[in-house]
This record gives C-alpha cells, sequence and structure tokens, in this order.
C-alpha cells in the first residue's frame, strides 16, 4: 500500500523529485566535462605553441606549420591506447597461424606475380631477397589492405603533446611536418597508425627520412599508394640495418637425440658436425653462422637463425613478429609448412608472469634490463644460464617450468 501525502502517493513524489533534480545533475556533469574538454584543448594548442620554434629551427616553414595543424585537435582515443597493455599474450602457433594464413597466402602470391619486375630490380639493387620484403608487406598491412585511418599529424601531435616516451613523438612529428613540407604526400591522404607509422609498409616519419626512395622516378617518395617505392624503401630499410646478400635469414631443423643443449651459436659447419640437419632435407649452407632458436621451447620447432633474422627484428623487435615475416615470405614462394608441432599442452606465459619470471632472475643478480615482459636475448642468456645451473634443458624458453623453478630458488 502506497502512503498519501495529500494528493501523491510516495513514489509518485519520489519520482517528482528525482525528475526535477536530474537536469540540475545532468547540466552541472555536462559543464564539467566541457570545462575539461577545453583545458584539454588549451594545453594541447599551449604545446604546440611551445613547438614552433623547434620545428623552425629544424627547417619547418611557417606556412607548413599553420597548415599542418590547422584545426587539429588532441585524439583522446589515441591517448587510451598508450594505456592499454594486454595481460594475454597470443601464443605463438596461434600468431603464426594467423600471419601465415590461408588468404593471406593467396593474396601474396599473386601480387608477387603482379610485381615480378619490381621485385627483380629491387633485388639487383638492394641484394635483399623478395620473400623477406613481402614478408613485411603482407605482416604489416596485408599487402596494402589496411594503412591506418589515423592521421598522422593528429596523432603524433597528441602523444608529444603528453610527453608520451619523452621526445621520441616530438621527433617524429617534426619528421612528419617535414614529409609534407617535400610534398610527398598531400595533407589530406597522410594517414596511419594511431602511433604514427603510415604507408604500405609502416613506416615511422623518421624511418621515412632515412629509408624512403623515389623507386620509380617519378620525384615523389609515395610510400603510401605506390607499390615500387614501398616495397623498394622496404628494401633498403633492411640493406641499411645491416641485411647480408646471400645469406639466409633461417630455417626450421631437426635435433638428434642427445644433443648438446648447451651450445646454442655456431657455424652451419659445426651444426653439421654436431647433428642437426635442416627439417626439408636440403643441404645446409656451406658457409655461414647462426643461433639455435626454441620459440616454444626444445618440445616444439627449432630454427637456426642468423644475423638477417635479427635485421628482421629491427623492423619489430619481436621473435613472432620476425618468424611471421620469414615464414609467410617463405610460404609465398613455395616452402613447405613446419614439420614439427607446438606443444600447445604448455600454456604460454602471461605479461605478468613474464615480469615475474624477470624480476626473480633480476633478484638472482641478471642483467636482464627493465622487467617488462618482453622476452629479448638478455632474458634469454639469463635464463639459460639459470635452467643450467638447476639441471634443466638449457633451451633458454621463458615458459611455466622455468617459473616455476624460480618460485621455489
Amino acid at each position: 500500500m502506497s502512503i498519501i501525502f495529500g494528493r501523491f502517493t510516495l513514489v509518485a513524489a519520489l519520482a517528482w523529485t528525482l525528475t526535477s533534480v536530474s537536469p540540475t545533475v545532468s547540466a552541472y556533469a555536462a559543464g564539467a566535462q566541457k570545462l575539461e574538454v577545453a583545458s584539454k584543448t588549451s594545453q594541447f594548442r599551449a604545446y604546440i605553441d611551445r613547438l614552433w620554434p623547434i620545428a623552425q629551427s629544424r627547417g619547418v616553414t611557417r606556412e607548413t606549420f599553420l597548415s599542418a595543424f590547422n584545426g587539429i585537435t588532441a585524439d583522446q582515443e589515441v591517448i587510451d591506447l598508450t594505456k592499454k597493455q594486454s595481460e594475454f599474450v597470443k601464443p605463438i602457433w596461434d600468431y603464426l597461424a594467423s600471419a601465415v594464413s590461408a588468404n593471406r597466402l593467396e593474396r601474396g602470391a599473386k601480387l608477387a606475380n603482379v610485381n615480378s619486375a619490381t621485385l627483380d630490380a629491387i633485388e639487383r639493387r638492394f641484394g635483399v631477397d623478395r620473400e623477406v620484403v613481402l614478408g613485411v608487406w603482407g605482416m604489416e598491412t596485408n599487402f596494402g589492405g589496411f594503412t591506418g585511418g589515423k592521421d598522422i599529424i593528429r596523432s603524433l601531435a597528441t602523444l608529444a603533446s603528453v610527453g608520451y616516451r619523452g621526445t621520441y613523438f616530438r621527433d617524429e612529428l617534426i619528421s612528419a611536418l617535414l614529409i609534407l613540407q617535400q610534398y610527398h604526400v598531400a595533407r589530406s591522404d597522410f594517414k596511419g597508425s594511431w602511433a604514427g607509422a603510415m604507408g604500405q609498409t609502416q613506416f615511422m616519419p623518421s624511418s621515412f627520412q632515412k629509408f624512403a626512395v623515389d623507386f620509380d622516378g617519378d620525384g615523389k617518395k609515395d610510400i603510401w599508394t605506390n607499390v615500387p617505392d614501398a616495397l623498394a624503401s622496404t628494401a633498403n630499410y633492411l640493406k641499411q640495418n645491416g641485411w647480408q646478400p646471400g645469406l639466409p635469414w633461417g630455417f626450421e631443423v631437426t635435433i638428434p637425440h642427445g644433443f648438446d643443449y648447451h651450445i646454442h651459436h655456431a657455424t652451419f659447419e659445426d651444426w653439421s658436425r654436431q647433428g642437426v640437419r635442416t627439417a626439408d632435407g636440403k643441404p645446409m649452407p656451406r658457409s655461414g653462422e647462426a643461433n639455435l632458436f626454441f620459440p616454444a621451447g626444445a618440445d616444439g620447432p627449432a630454427f637456426l637463425v642468423t644475423s638477417n633474422y635479427d635485421v628482421i627484428k629491427r623492423y619489430n623487435n619481436s621473435d613472432a613478429y620476425a618468424l611471421g615475416v620469414a615464414m609467410l615470405g617463405d610460404r609465398i614462394f613455395g616452402a613447405s609448412p613446419l614439420h614439427a608441432s607446438w606443444p600447445v599442452e604448455d600454456p604460454i606465459l602471461g605479461l605478468q608472469q613474464r615480469i615475474e619470471l624477470q624480476q626473480a632472475l633480476s633478484a638472482l643478480g641478471y642483467d636482464v634490463g627493465e622487467p617488462n615482459g618482453r622476452i629479448g636475448s638478455r632474458t634469454r642468456d639469463a635464463i639459460r644460464d639459470f635452467q643450467d645451473k638447476r639441471g634443466l634443458r638449457p633451451d633458454a624458453y621463458a615458459g611455466r617450468r622455468v617459473l616455476e623453478a624460480l618460485r621455489v630458488r
């Protein structure tokens, strides 16, 4: 039963109270939001004003500067993306299955045929294998299928204005302004990723300034719509970062029973003496040296990787990415799938677990750098030494067994 207050029930009275108050609350919230937006806009514009003398000292004209920033505001989505750090890392076998999908292989094979003459010319000029160039193209944008829809200037200015990664994005922003000033791309077409990577093979502006080439001789270094320029620029990037012509990036191998896992770097001749064989039965290279790499531990596929593999990682410092590029390129040109199976029953460590692993190694005196969950060469060297001392198989894999051993040290 409702309690009667004159002609109103209590329910009606409460409803009347809520409806009478909500416009005020709503208006207050809207006003606060407007003030916050205005404050961010003011801070952003103040940063742009402070940027001008620096840009001017590096050769940016006032006309270019004003035109580039006309109507530009900070992009909140870009700021939000800097704060998102996944707690889960896709297992490498799932990552590679996506990287070397049937659709991507089919598309890559067609484009390799269409651009065969261009790839011939690129190999002659830069000495970089077409397989790797095609692999980068496919991994970065699905062969130009999606190059990013963010305004490069707005994204870089947003990141620079909040001081993300120090002065890195400020310097990238100035490089981007110079690209516009040199008329390599129209302002309206200056699009890319939220972090400023752009074009068919996703160059940062500073990489564009250093490595982009006008391969077709039309007076522009167009990595957005000009495939020859984009692919040649990628080959030049790899060449300038140390690519060695005639040296493979690596290949899958088989490991003999009784193998000494302490050996992780040797010449190809020495690997042969140790009983290591190419998985596809082809001869081992006659010269050169390589590291033995187990991306999922010794229970999964094994690879010998050379210094050219490290060059691919200069593009993106991730083993999963580098293997994706290498395997995609090889498969486009007829290489067979992996022979060994992935150890899918052993769950991959999540981000916090990898950080815990690095912190534990650091506490034992190992130099693994900043514990950030990224497993690089220093962390792998530390893991290998720790495994050896604990009587574990020294395959340098950041897996569950190592973490459990560290927890009971």
